[in-house]
């Protein structure tokens, strides 16, 4: 749970909600409705008022103009000459803009052309299946070069409409559109504004890079380590500690912006090793390939540093099978440097597990 008391380097209370919309701030999102479909306007017309106060713009697009209405100012028509510049226009006077497409049209077509010819940084589709499944498990992430292929392997369990829909959003993106979220309209809220999410972002890009965290990464890393610490995976830190982690700190971040996990390399002071500490990824992320990067990232920088190998102890199972998939075997006790064992909790080390991978 994020606790709200928690205060950011600039004297605000870090929150995932607040982490969000201070992404979205002052930028404009595409909201698309799709046809023929019963929409939680509620849920929706809430969602709309928190982006408005945050400020953030919305264009919303569908087919039906009625729909539109009762969400924003009567809805501009998509066929009609200098589109960009009434949108705009109309954005100078209110946070919303509605865009009525023909229902003849491609839906899904006309939404990720106006989209593109818009340049907006984000469109997000209403489907009331929600994001894509991966047998009992929802698909948080996809980038082009995996849908592109998920598409030639064919999607089961997809009806031929969300297929033509999936295909419509990878051209979108290989045309230049850089991200599409596709979720129910219920679970909007949960898309935008947490971790956990509701459905599916697509990304034109891969949608995760590791990098060294920087000072703006600390308040977000920080409370990616206290749910470690909640759920029992990490080892609780004192602030000492925890500067030292910081500071060898990396981070696995989507769409360059958004911290999906964190993990640390500590070198050994006196043994050409380091330490793997504090490796942790969201819910969210979990399948997704997050935690391999990671591993991948921290090894190839205890490489550049002239480490010989790298280690790491943890005390949960599902933590050591998960550093014996990325390549880390179990060893003894001996096995890792001595002064790990300085001044460690000796009611720990009856429990604890050593993997060490080597790296020459």
């Amino acid at each position: 749970m994020v606790r709200g008391a928690r205060q950011s380097s600039r004297g605000k209370p870090f929150t995932e909600k607040s982490f969000y919309l201070g992404e979205f701030r002052d930028r404009t999102l595409a909201i698309a409705l799709t046809a023929s479909a019963r929409h939680d306007v509620a849920h929706l017309e809430q969602v709309l008022k928190e982006l408005e106060a945050n400020p953030t713009d919305v264009v919303l697009l569908g087919a039906d103009a009625g729909q539109l209405g009762g969400l924003a100012a009567p809805p501009l028509i998509e066929s009609r000459e200098g589109l960009e510049g009434a949108v705009w226009r109309g954005l100078r006077r209110r946070s919303r803009v509605g865009i009525a497409i023909d229902a003849r049209a491609d839906l899904a077509a006309e939404v990720c052309a106006i989209a593109l010819r818009l340049g907006v940084p984000k469109l997000v589709w209403l489907d009331p299946a929600g994001g894509l499944g991966r047998g009992r498990q929802r698909q948080s992430f996809v980038d082009l070069p995996e849908l592109t292929a998920l598409l030639a392997r064919g999607v089961p369990g997809e009806s031929a409409a969300r297929v033509a829909l999936l295909r419509r959003i990878e051209a979108a993106l290989r045309a230049g559109l850089a991200a599409v979220n596709l979720c129910a309209s219920e679970g909007l809220g949960d898309e935008l504004f947490t971790y956990a999410g509701s459905g599916t972002l697509f990304t034109s890009e891969g949608y995760v890079a590791v990098r060294r965290l920087g000072i703006d990464d600390y308040d977000a890393a920080d409370d990616l380590i206290a749910r470690g610490v909640s759920e029992g995976y990490l080892v609780s830190r004192s602030p000492r500690e925890l500067d030292r982690v910081f500071a060898n700190g990396y981070g696995a971040f989507v769409e360059n912006r958004h911290l999906a996990g964190i993990g640390a390399l500590l070198p050994c002071t006196r043994a050409p090793a380091g330490e793997i500490v504090s490796l942790y990824t969201l819910t969210r992320f979990l399948g997704e390939g997050v935690g391999g990067h990671l591993i991948a990232a921290l090894c190839e920088a205890a490489r550049e540093r002239g480490m010989d190998f790298v280690f790491a102890c943890t005390t949960t199972e599902r933590v050591a099978g998960f550093f014996e998939r990325n390549g880390f075997r179990r060893v003894a006790e001996d096995q890792v440097p001595e002064e790990k064992w300085s001044d460690y909790d000796q009611r720990r080390r009856p429990r604890v597990r050593c993997l060490r991978c080597e790296l020459r």
